[in-house]
């Protein structure tokens, strides 16, 4: 993997140079028994848990464009940096689907609007990226071409506008259209603005059911386009509904829930091997946006962000004793001959 140096928030070395990030939705209080900080409370909290960057939740309770104008960036940029901690991310909330029923209202402007907006917030607070998501299917509404069409129009307007800021848009693997990692890049094309980007994550091909070479090699083929990676780990609990009339059980959809970092059954080590491997240097935040095992009191989720500090901490070391075994090898000598025929 890489070497860890400095602050235990930042990854250097061997080719891959990241800076691990805390995401505010993390204590946002969004999801039922969830601390909540302030995000003034927020970014001092993170830098005390170790971590060199944040990710800011675009919306209330945190970095509302309502209540942050460019004098509360500009204060909220110090407590930043008198933390030793930088933006990496603004996280913004957008489904450019939405509406698709009330054609006279112009939801896909207002939202590319909104994330301009996102993209002048992220350029004073020196955030590189906006994360963004597409949009969800909605076929009583929509068929999937005129969906695409209509996410790639929105999608191409916001970039544009961000590129005034000096901002690129991540587009993250998250809502229904192109969340296959083939569908995003397809879609990428199509917006094909050079500031639009893929905020790639793990989760939603683990639940397609990559994991090993195949999740590897999802992330090879995106990784020269991803800019961003949000992480969290999660198990799968089974759930069963019983059928009286027959004596026994029907299989439902699986409940997954978030548990700490490496005991959950996302291939993480492929995934982050893979991403190492293509030379990312982007951020990777951690989050817990929906409930954890064990509950939402503040000892809890800090005891989840030390976690995954810890987890990837272990990953740089055993890639480190990985390295160092295969250079201590012996190489053998192959004849130059027998060398050219094995091409």
């Amino acid at each position: 993997m890489a070497a860890q140096n400095g602050r235990n928030g930042h990854l250097n070395g061997n080719a891959w140079h990241s800076v691990l990030t805390l995401h505010s939705v993390s204590y946002a209080g969004f999801w039922p028994g969830q601390a909540r900080l302030k995000l003034e409370e927020f970014i001092p909290h993170a830098a005390k848990l170790g971590y060199a960057a944040v990710m800011l939740v675009g919306k209330r309770p945190h970095l509302s464009l309502l209540d942050y104008d460019a004098d509360g960036r500009k204060r909220l940029r110090e407590l930043a940096e008198a933390n030793g901690v930088r933006v990496a991310c603004i996280a913004g909330y957008t489904d450019f689907t939405a509406g698709a029923d009330r054609a006279e209202i112009p939801l896909p402007e207002m939202q590319a609007v909104h994330v301009m907006e996102l993209a002048r917030a992220a350029r004073d607070l020196g955030a590189p990226v906006v994360r963004i998501f597409t949009g969800y299917e909605r076929p009583e509404q929509l068929n999937h071409h005129a969906a695409w069409q209509r996410c790639v129009a929105a999608v191409k307007d916001a970039a544009r506008r961000a590129a005034d800021f000096g901002v690129t848009l991540g587009v993250q693997n998250h809502h229904d259209l192109a969340l296959h990692h083939e569908s995003l890049l397809a879609f990428l094309e199509e917006v094909d603005e050079p500031n639009c980007k893929a905020a790639f994550d793990a989760w939603a091909p683990a639940l397609q059911g990559l994991s090993g070479e195949a999740l590897a090699a999802a992330v090879r083929r995106i990784a020269p386009q991803t800019v961003h990676t949000t992480v969290a780990d999660y198990t799968r609990r089974p759930r069963f509904r019983y059928l009286p009339g027959l004596t026994n059980y029907a299989p439902e959809d699986d409940e997954v829930q978030a548990v700490p970092m490496g005991e959950g059954f996302i291939d993480y080590v492929a995934f982050f091997g893979a991403l190492r491997d293509s030379g990312f240097e982007g951020s990777i935040a951690y989050e817990m946006c929906s409930p954890i095992r064990g509950g939402g009191r503040m000892e809890n989720l800090d005891a989840y962000a030390r976690k995954f500090m810890e987890y990837m901490g272990g990953l740089v070391d055993a890639a480190r004793a990985n390295g160092a075994a295969h250079a201590a090898q012996p190489r053998s000598v192959v004849p130059s001959g027998a060398r050219d025929q094995g091409r």
